[in-house]
């Protein structure tokens, strides 16, 4: 099955049953009051990790580097804030490991050594051969 259907029908079902059982155990006010707090906190949050970022990046050209880890970064904290804005608490756990500097890094080194260019196997490869051929040999045929 496609993983983006999966994700797409999975997660309101994961919040819907998160939403039922945290508000069975602490009260239906405080469940919402819940969801909007860790809204309210991690757009803050983000905002701030967010000007960090922008910081970063600006140093980074200072010194004539390109900022690629700063771009990626800032593309991480808009989904995180996004997931954050988003209700439920499974999204909001989400959207809280990224958004935090130590848990993107990780994201980050898992993503970057599954898709690394070193990790091509000698399968991956064509060989062959080639022939130079003359103008000569060109207009015989």
């Amino acid at each position: 099955m496609n993983t983006f259907l999966l994700l797409l029908v999975g997660t309101p079902i994961l919040e819907i049953y998160l939403f039922i059982k945290i508000g069975s155990q602490i009260g239906v006010f405080n469940t919402i009051s819940l969801i909007f707090i860790t809204a309210f906190i991690g757009v803050i949050y983000a905002r701030y990790e967010g000007f960090n970022t922008l910081k970063s990046a600006m140093s980074q050209l200072v010194k004539n580097e390109l900022p690629i880890y700063e771009i990626i970064s800032g593309a991480a904290l808009a989904f995180a804030a996004l997931l954050l804005i988003i209700p439920g608490f499974a999204t909001d756990i989400l959207g809280l490991l990224i958004i935090f500097p130590l848990t993107r890094k990780l994201f980050f080194k898992k993503i970057s050594t599954k898709y690394s260019r070193n990790n091509h196997k000698k399968e991956d490869f064509i060989n062959g051969e080639f022939e130079d051929i003359d103008e000569d040999d060109e207009r015989k045929f």
